[in-house]
């Protein structure tokens, strides 16, 4: 029985996005083709202005495209409604931002906590399941801290909890290491690597060069088009291509020679 090859996750045809009309006009998107399979961990660089945080906004469906096709996991999206599309976005996309996006009024326990609530979970079943997530990274006890008492790095990891507290599938990370130290950047990265791991697809936009080496594809921007990507390497070249046809190299090893003893050289020695 022939086995059907797994739909995407994501699947990108022609997509366009267009800004300013007239003379204004420009493209932030110019007729991206993309293709991401589950559980790639995708890292997006380019220079600013080359449309990556725009192309991130779609992914997430936080932005619309002007032309052009994105299917989710075999779901056009332009036939979704703005429902399913925010149901969407609250149960299978997870977001991780620069910026953190902490509220400041809250603590971290309730910050993590704030996405179950709009799945209608009981206050107290969200805080418990909030109070575990943030033992897994290490933050149990700043449960009850407010986020301006944490360091960089410890806020960075609240943000990736509360991208995780809905059991997303889709991590999308806008530079998540950008207002961070190398150290805490280092830490965050292990943080993502170990979600690639777990089988999230992950998809991360960054300017640091250093932290292509976590990710398992790297595209590069340019313009509004992928002017690289890393999913199609160059061939390896084949040891064999310089032997003749049907034949190969044996390896031999050396012998030391052999000493020859006649019966005149043995007579000789015993004298």
């Amino acid at each position: 029985m022939k086995q059907t090859p797994a739909t995407p996750v994501i699947l990108l045809s022609g997509l366009t996005k267009r800004f300013g009309f007239g003379d204004a006009e420009q493209y932030a998107l110019d007729g991206v083709d993309l293709v991401i399979e589950k559980g790639e961990f995708v890292t997006i660089m380019g220079p600013s202005g080359s449309g990556k945080t725009t192309l991130l906004n779609i992914l997430g469906l936080l932005d619309t495209a002007t032309d052009g096709d994105y299917q989710l996991e075999g779901k056009p999206v332009h036939l979704l409604s703005s429902a399913r599309q925010a149901h969407i976005r609250s149960r299978q996309i997870g977001f991780i931002f620069q910026s953190f996006n902490l509220i400041p009024r809250l603590t971290v326990l309730e910050n993590v906590a704030l996405p179950l609530t709009y799945k209608g979970m009981r206050t107290l079943k969200r805080l418990e399941k909030a109070s575990a997530i943030l033992k897994t990274f290490q933050l149990g006890e700043r449960e009850y801290y407010l986020p301006y008492q944490l360091s960089g790095g410890q806020t960075q990891r609240v943000a990736i909890a509360r991208a995780l507290v809905n059991d997303p599938s889709i991590i999308l990370a806008d530079e998540p290491t950008g207002n961070l130290d190398s150290r805490s950047s280092h830490i965050i990265m292990q943080e993502l690597s170990d979600l690639h791991k777990r089988g999230n697809t992950v998809i991360m936009v960054t300017h640091n060069p250093d932290l292509t080496t976590y990710a398992s594809r790297v595209i590069t921007m340019l313009d509004g088009k992928i002017a690289t990507d890393s999913k199609y390497p160059p061939e390896k070249a084949d040891p064999l291509a310089k032997r003749a046809l049907g034949k190969t190299k044996k390896t031999t090893t050396k012998r030391a020679p052999r000493k020859r003893t006649t019966k005149n050289n043995t007579k000789k020695g015993a004298k």
